[in-house]
């Protein structure tokens, strides 16, 4: 038996001339096998790959000629054996690159061009008559192949990681997602997620999310194969990542079984009733038993919050059918008021997050919300009393507690519920005895509800009567600091529900700042939960209401730090109170405009009139939001802007468009406003949230549209959103100073594209804008006429000014002898492009109003260059578009004036102008209605 490869080699050669492809076969394995030379193992592997062709074995011949090609790129014997086996294997895109790469290296090689030509014709003939089967057969292997690769615990982590991301990938695509499904890809990915690899369990857990998007019968199949109580132990675990990804399969899931998503049709799947309400109901239940299980994690419990707070409640209420909420308050109300009432602080609470029981406070808002009738109102409070009831127990002060706290859950879900739950015998009373307990965490409990209670007006009488003496002494005693912070949060409240008679400095005793520094302290203090700090930003809240207290905060950079980070948290308190302190910070909330007489009224009847504070006067203010500026309230502000809708309510909406109002007060200001995403960050204010919120952000973004670039102000698409907030400024409801940034905005926009200038139309903002053409006030009537002067370039606009039945041109030529120059340029300016764009509207001109040759005239000789220069551009296009109406000049002074114009000397300064005179003098000659003139 020979060692030597070469030998094996020339060997093979004989076999192979004599055609014994076998023996052939035999040789060069022994070689390879031998072999440590490179450059041989790439010959003795084409030439095995030549002895496979002959036996007609392609996919060895195919993979051996791969392997030679990994030595040597360019090796075109084996690149052209390849394409042979590929081609008979039927990949013929594949054939066909490789046959290309052979043709490239030997381009006049008319073997290889042939090759081109038959593989290009059996490619197109494949296409016409049904290539997808190529197309499934390629994509079956690159399947194989990823779950290969990821089941292989020896694979590479560089290949694992691309396989995991082209198989998530190909779950995404109609076609990929079938053939993963067909080819037993379901029971695969289940072997990935058995792996307990996080990464493989993302990857799998994605690629079946991909899978389910959109498609019915598939969502459902893989439904039952993994089972929900599987899904939902895999959501429970305490990795966010997978939690997360979990939460999102499930939601793929449930999106196709209610007929949401993308709408795809898939053949024999629409002639397939699917049952799905067994499906949701069974779904639904298990979210439930989530939610009270100790197995489950807190990030799992938050999951199965959100999936319920989604799906379950109407997101019509034109919608009738409210079956789903029905279904989920008598089968697991009592289960969401057990989250609402834990106690992180007791051994035996569930696993909690901090959002968990806000999540579910919001979810019992939302259910409430979704009742149509009394009947069922009645039932969802029946429920709630029922089960406080079984928890209330004199004897039994940690079950009594828990009643409390579900009290206080409620009270921040639904405003009603809350109300009558507080009306129940001795909740109150409960509420003020735990109060005076020994106990840290009786306390702890009974304060937080006491402050959720008193928001409720009805209520606060009692507190105030009640309350306020234990809080103070609860606030001097307790050296607890969870304890302190919430005692000095519901002294705050309460003397905000007190109005004028319990002010703040009541109950603070005239010590207000030292209270709000220790706020800022306990809020910079990080070894603090954040659940407890989010009080000290509620204490801010209020404490900001006082001039001193809100100027020293913004100077405090720590805290102002500290509120922006916990202000990035989807917690809904927070976000109201971070919006509140920065609204009292600014002064952008409302106030009343004292009338003098009536102060001096006041004062002669001895009565006692506010008086407004030195630290909020103008000044005070306008280096308060220099000071926010600098620390970054725009990104904060940005950040909260994103938080979900159930975080993100209306009130808060409002609030953050105050502040960006002020914050825009000052031009120098925008640009900074605009570097840190503010102008993108407003346009949901001003689409979504109450009347007053939706006013104050489109007038933040009319000062921002006014002297920004747009493109930069509102990259991409954004721009577009940004019209209809400036048009709805453009109302007689609003102030002067709305309709006059809106008018400037606008005309800003549409001096930048017919796209914007379309838009604007469309949103019909034309008649509007014309209305303000007609103001008596000289600054709205010039931005009207600006914003015109823009939008005429447009050529719907134009075919409106061109329409009989209207006064758009004769409103533009008047306009035109105002003797305000400002609007005089603008009216000009627009007249000239309309004269320019449109024949017809020159002689219209002519025929709109009297006045016009007087008007046109007086805009030749202006002293002004700007307008003299677009008058003589209307005359221009007057004589230019029809010789009778050029003989109609001539025959008024306008000759006179052109020719003095036109003769003038040449200068730099204004040789514009008696270029145009000439150019008119110069087709009245054309015309034959003057003769040439020598130049003085």
């Amino acid at each position: 038996q020979m060692e030597d490869p070469i030998q094996l080699k020339e060997e093979g050669n004989k076999y192979f001339q004599a055609s014994d492809y076998e023996k052939a076969v035999q040789s060069y394995t022994q070689a390879i096998k031998l072999n440590k030379d490179k450059a041989l193992q790439a010959v003795l592997y084409r030439n095995r790959a030549a002895c496979f062709l002959k036996k007609e074995e392609y996919a060895k011949a195919a993979s051996d000629a791969s392997r030679a090609i990994d030595i040597n790129a360019s090796d075109i014997k084996a690149l052209y054996r390849r394409s042979q086996a590929l081609e008979k294997l039927g990949k013929l895109d594949q054939a066909f690159k490789d046959a290309q790469k052979c043709a490239t290296i030997e381009p006049r090689n008319k073997n290889f061009q042939e090759t081109l030509r038959r593989l290009g014709a059996d490619i197109q003939e494949k296409v016409n008559a049904g290539g997808e089967l190529r197309i499934q057969f390629s994509t079956d292997l690159r399947v194989q192949k990823m779950f290969e690769i990821l089941l292989d615990e020896n694979s590479e982590k560089e290949k694992r990681e691309k396989a995991a991301n082209n198989l998530i990938v190909l779950g995404r695509e109609e076609a990929g997602a079938e053939r993963i499904f067909q080819n037993n890809g379901v029971n695969l990915l289940l072997q990935l997620i058995e792996t307990k690899n996080a990464e493989l369990i993302l990857a799998a857990v994605r690629t079946l999310s991909g899978m389910c998007t959109g498609h019915k019968a598939r969502a459902t199949a893989i439904l039952h194969y993994l089972g929900i109580d599987n899904i939902c132990m895999w959501m429970s675990v305490d990795n966010e990542e997978i939690s997360l990804a979990v939460c999102n399969l499930l939601q793929s899931i449930t999106d196709c079984l209610l007929g949401q998503g993308k709408e795809e049709h898939h053949g024999k799947e629409e002639a397939v009733v699917l049952d799905t309400k067994k499906d949701l109901r069974m779904i639904t239940m298990r979210l439930l038993d989530m939610l009270v299980s100790k197995k489950v994690s807190g990030q799992g419990r938050d999951r199965a919050l959100n999936l319920l707070n989604k799906n379950i409640p109407r997101k019509d209420l034109k919608d009738h059918d409210n079956s789903r909420t029905i279904f989920v308050i008598d089968n697991g109300l009592k289960k969401i008021l057990k989250v609402v009432g834990q106690i992180p602080e007791m051994p035996d609470c569930l696993p909690l997050t901090e959002n968990t029981q806000l999540t579910a406070s919001v979810l019992l808002n939302k259910l409430y919300d979704d009742l149509r009738c009394d009947p069922e109102r009645d039932n969802y409070r029946v429920i709630c009393e029922e089960y406080i009831k079984s928890k209330i127990d004199p004897q039994n002060m940690d079950k009594t507690l828990h009643a409390i706290q579900m009290v206080s859950g409620v009270l921040q879900g639904p405003f009603d519920l809350g109300n009558k739950l507080l009306g129940m015998k001795g909740v109150m009373e409960m509420m003020v005895a735990l109060c005076g307990s020994e106990r840290e965490i009786d306390q702890l409990v009974a304060v937080e509800a006491l402050i959720h209670a008193s928001t409720k007006l009805s209520r606060a009488t009692f507190i105030i009567s009640n309350g306020v003496t234990l809080l103070k002494e609860i606030y001097k005693k307790t050296k607890n600091e969870k304890i302190k912070i919430r005692a000095l949060v519901g002294l705050c409240k309460l003397g905000s529900a007190g109005g004028t008679d319990y002010g703040l400095r009541q109950f603070a005793e005239g010590s207000t700042e030292k209270l709000a520094k220790q706020c800022r302290k306990w809020l910079c203090n990080t070894s603090i939960d954040a659940r407890t700090r989010k009080w000290a930003v509620e204490g801010l809240a209020y404490l900001t209401l006082d001039a001193d207290v809100k100027d020293d905060f913004v100077e405090d950079e720590p805290a102002l730090q500290a509120m922006f980070e916990l202000a990035k948290t989807s917690d809904k308190t927070i976000l109201y109170s971070v919006a509140s302190a920065l609204v009292n910070c600014t002064n952008s909330y409302d106030t009343k405009e004292l009338v003098p007489e009536l102060v001096q009224l006041a004062k002669f009847s001895k009565q006692h009139v506010p008086e407004e504070h030195p630290k909020d006067k103008k000044d005070f203010v306008v280096k308060r939001v220099k000071r926010l500026l600098k620390a970054g309230v725009i990104s904060a502000l940005a950040c909260m802007v994103k938080a979900d809708s159930a975080i993100l309510t209306d009130q808060s909406k409002e609030l953050i468009a105050r502040v960006f109002l002020a914050l825009c007060e000052d031009p120098k200001d925008r640009g900074t406003i605009v570097a840190q995403g503010g102008g993108k960050a407003l346009i949901p204010l001003a689409v979504e949230g109450t009347e007053v919120g939706k006013i104050k952000a489109s007038h933040a973004l009319a000062k921002i549209a006014a002297i920004s670039n747009p493109d930069m102000a509102f990259p991409g698409e954004s721009v577009y959103e940004v019209v209809r907030p400036l048009v709805s400024l453009l109302n007689t409801e609003r102030d002067g100073l709305q309709n006059y940034e809106a008018l400037l905005g606008l005309t800003n926009f549409s001096g930048r594209s017919d796209k914007l200038r379309m838009k604007i139309v469309k949103e019909r903002a034309l008649p509007d804008i014309e209305n303000y053409m007609f103001e008596n006030h000289d600054q709205l009537r010039q931005a009207a006429t600006e914003c015109m002067c823009n939008l005429v370039v447009n050529k719907e606009v134009q075919e409106r000014f061109v329409a009989d039945g209207n006064d758009r041109l004769k409103l533009v030529v008047l306009l035109c002898g105002e003797d305000d120059e400002k609007v005089q340029v603008a009216a000009a300016g627009a007249l000239a492009m309309l004269t320019a764009a449109q024949k017809k509207l020159c002689t219209k001109m002519t025929e709109v109003t009297t006045q016009w040759l007087e008007i046109l005239q007086r805009l030749c000789l202006h002293e002004n260059m700007e307008v003299q220069h677009r008058g003589l551009v209307i005359a221009f296009n007057l004589i230019s578009a029809d010789k009778e109406l050029a003989k109609k000049l001539v025959e008024t002074e306008l000759l006179e004036i052109l020719t003095y114009v036109g003769k003038q000397e040449d200068d730099p300064k204004k040789q514009h102008i008696i270029n145009v005179a000439r150019d008119c003098l110069t087709s009245c000659m054309d015309y034959g209605l003057i003769k040439t003139l020598s130049r003085a």
